[in-house]
């Protein structure tokens, strides 16, 4: 589990093809690997991966080729949004986040608003039942909190308002209309969908 609270910017820095998929080298930068061992999980963009192997300040991660068709941001070079797995000590600083990618949105807007910036995705249509106003979601493996949510042709739209540092210490930065990105609703929206369905059933 995490909570989506970035931890660093790391920078994928290779990507060796594997028979089924591909194995990642990622520069941690300023994580910290002293108490990160092989087996370890570490969120990338918001997709937990298991730690394969350290050399220095890179981790290696092999990456399946499901996850690479299902998710954006792991099949090329780049900047991405680094968390360590929570131990139960921690403060829990976000939300309960799973680092299992329910979708992939399109950023339709990034615009400064003041100090801060308002951005707009589109969420597939299988999510929009998710997402609602003032409830969390994980953008990139951030948590974030939803300001408004409208349904339109082509999915559900969303913004957020994102504070200067926000924007700073996470890739989100980057983005631009056309980016994609993941997407990751609240647990607590799936349980409560299932527990209705199952009720119904009953």
């Amino acid at each position: 589990m995490f909570s989506g609270i970035v931890a660093a910017i790391g920078r994928i820095t290779r990507i060796s093809p594997l028979e089924q998929g591909a194995r990642l080298t990622v520069d941690t930068a300023g994580l910290g690997l002293d108490d990160v061992v092989p087996g370890d999980s570490i969120a990338n963009n918001g997709v937990c991966l298991t730690v394969v192997g350290i050399d220095g300040t890179s981790v290696l991660f092999d990456v399946s080729r499901e996850t690479l068709n299902c998710t954006a941001g792991l099949d090329a070079p780049g900047e991405v949004n680094l968390e360590k797995a929570l131990r139960l000590s921690d403060r829990l600083g976000g939300h309960l986040v799973s680092g299992h990618v329910d979708g992939v949105g399109t950023v339709r807007r990034f615009t400064p608003v003041g100090e801060s910036h308002e951005l707009v995705i589109v969420a597939p249509r299988a999510l929009a039942r998710y997402i609602a106003r003032k409830g969390s979601i994980t953008v990139q493996g951030v948590s974030l909190t939803v300001n408004s949510v409208a349904d339109v042709d082509d999915g559900c739209e969303f913004s957020i308002n994102l504070i200067p540092h926000t924007v700073r210490v996470t890739t989100l930065r980057n983005l631009a209309p056309g980016s994609r990105v993941n997407l990751e609703i609240d647990l607590i929206a799936r349980y409560a969908e299932r527990m209705m369905v199952a009720g119904e059933q009953s």
